[in-house]
């Protein structure tokens, strides 16, 4: 895997900070002496320094002048703050990948500058366990280089795609809510199996290893759902009447639903 040579700074060590962290020093794409990470939640820091062995600082102006790479991994409500903080320590030699959800790059050049190099950034909670899957948005300063680095960090936990920003409130919808409402795909597969008799933990095991062995058919034949589902669905069978039940409950529109209305909301947070 591609290695990263500049130097790291980590703004808001939460999940998905501290799992970005992770997953770049166990990819070993920057080594964690060159990382900083700043919080306001001192244990959280004191945590990773032990884990990880990067360094920590409360200090967000700290981070700052402790790397050429900056994330801003925060809270949507927090990205202005912080950034009015922080901006008399950026310089030109700086790039900022934002993931804060529904912040459009031309937001964050209101503070920091349009000359500033920002790419925006929407991954999702499943980088926590290396499975992520992400889209990014390079501003129009944000350099080749500032591309391919992104990318390789990105790619240390999961998928990356390159992508127009007009496209990141659609992934914020689909990607960035998605694992939720899986979750409740799953949570509801498994309550079915206790209503017909299984113990709990055995129906759950079941309906997130269905879920996990779908979806990596889905990746790895490449061919359309539509068509692993037909190859299940045997005539007269019982998949075929599990699938009428779901039609008539409108499973596949409310899903689309859930995406469109994720997507809105991100647009709202960006001020759309």
């Amino acid at each position: 895997m591609a290695k990263v040579s500049r130097r790291l700074g980590v703004i808001g060590a939460g999940k998905m900070g501290s799992a970005l962290i992770r997953g770049i020093v166990k990819a070993r794409i920057i080594s964690s002496d060159k990382i900083t990470a700043s919080d306001a939640d001192p244990e959280l820091l004191s945590s990773l320094k032990k884990e990880i062995g990067i360094k920590t600082t409360p200090d967000n102006a700290a981070t700052i002048k402790s790397a050429e790479i900056i994330l801003l991994a925060l809270k949507p409500d927090m990205v202005r703050p912080v950034l009015q903080e922080i901006k008399g320590s950026l310089t030109k030699e700086h790039l900022i990948v934002s993931i804060a959800a529904g912040i459009p790059i031309k937001a964050i050049e209101e503070i920091a500058g349009t000359e500033a190099r920002i790419i925006r950034v929407m991954p999702n909670t499943p980088a926590l366990i290396g499975e992520g899957a992400a889209a990014f948005s390079p501003g129009k300063k944000a350099t080749k280089e500032d591309v391919e680095d992104v990318k390789t960090i990105l790619e240390a936990v999961g998928i990356a795609v390159e992508l127009p920003e007009k496209h990141l409130d659609a992934v914020t919808g689909l990607s960035g809510s998605g694992p939720a409402f899986v979750f409740m795909v799953i949570e509801a597969l498994a309550d079915g199996g206790v209503k017909m008799g299984l113990p709990r933990a055995v129906a759950m095991l079941l309906a997130a290893q269905t879920v996990a062995g779908a979806a990596m058919m889905v990746i790895e034949t490449k061919k359309h759902p539509g068509e692993l589902k037909d190859q299940v669905a045997s005539p007269g069978g019982t998949t075929i009447a599990g699938i009428s039940q779901l039609e008539r409950g409108g499973l596949r529109a409310t899903l689309i639903d859930a995406v469109e209305a994720a997507t809105k909301r991100s647009m709202e947070l960006g001020g759309k």
